[in-house]
């Protein structure tokens, strides 16, 4: 067995459900993948800013897929920004202003954008996930790549929503479940997958060596592509059909577990 890319997923993969992760076991782990030659990818549907805060010793080191892999960063390099034209912006804007219920974030590749309107502990906590938040009086107009918008739902409208809106712009953006009954809408093909095989032509890494671990719906193309996949045992049933395994959940430190099972050659597919 013979992998060159680890790929794991942020939330409820990688981190604890308080945003944690055993940095002095993980970073002992990233010596060895060093030593051996293994890149270290993070893959989620969080902002790059966010995401390589969590990792402030290496982040300079680390290759990031971010935003389900519109924008990819390698190394502080960056090497692809996915853009979504402004008239198909208008027009998903305007399919989801039908739900007045929804809250939206329209990302792009300077900042997250956010209605003045909302009350501040929402934008707070949304701030977590998105550095670079910005409010803005409408949605009109964007001096931005754009590339996904995020929308927060609740229980009860989650379902139907994430169905009406496949069949309403599903052409235009793919609509994804990220956990937390939260929709992230993303350019068809552009998934954490095609971040991975874009990776892999780059670094002229053969496609049969990478492992990848995740838990919701935006991880499926991911884990489906992946030599070994590992769902946590928290992942959406979904996920658990299509990985090869289901591990340990991400308060129990699965990730890290099976990354030691490798590495100590251990029967990590018992």
């Amino acid at each position: 067995m013979s992998i060159k890319i680890i790929a794991v997923d942020m939330d409820g993969t990688f981190l604890t459900h308080d945003n944690q992760y055993d940095k002095e076991r993980f970073l002992n782990q990233y010596a060895k993948m060093k030593e051996e030659g293994i890149r270290f990818v993070v893959a989620s549907g969080n902002q790059y800013y966010q995401l390589r805060s969590f990792f402030p010793e290496i982040q300079k080191e680390l290759t990031f897929i971010a935003e389900n892999g519109a924008f990819i960063v390698d190394q502080d390099q960056e090497l692809f920004v996915a853009k979504l034209e402004d008239a198909d912006v208008q027009k998903v804007i305007a399919a989801i202003n039908q739900y007045p219920s929804i809250k939206k974030i329209v990302c792009g590749k300077k900042s997250a954008y956010i209605n003045e309107s909302v009350d501040e502990d929402y934008f707070n906590r949304l701030n977590f996930y998105y550095p670079k938040l910005q409010r803005v009086k409408n949605f009109d107009h964007f001096d931005d790549t754009i590339f996904k918008v995020f929308l927060s739902c609740d229980e009860n409208n989650f379902e139907s929503i994430l169905t009406e809106l496949k069949e309403s712009i599903g052409h235009i953006m793919t609509p994804v479940d990220c956990g937390h009954f939260g929709i992230d809408l993303i350019i068809p093909g552009i998934n954490k997958a095609h971040g991975i095989q874009f990776l892999l032509d780059t670094w002229n890494t053969p496609e049969g060596e990478v492992i990848a671990f995740g838990d919701s719906g935006n991880d499926y193309e991911m884990l489906k592509m992946a030599n070994y996949s590992f769902a946590m045992e928290n992942a959406k049933p979904t996920i658990k059909e299509v990985a090869d395994y289901t591990i340990a959940s991400n308060d129990e430190g699965g990730v890290l577990e099976a990354i030691d099972w490798y590495f100590n050659k251990e029967n990590m597919f018992k």
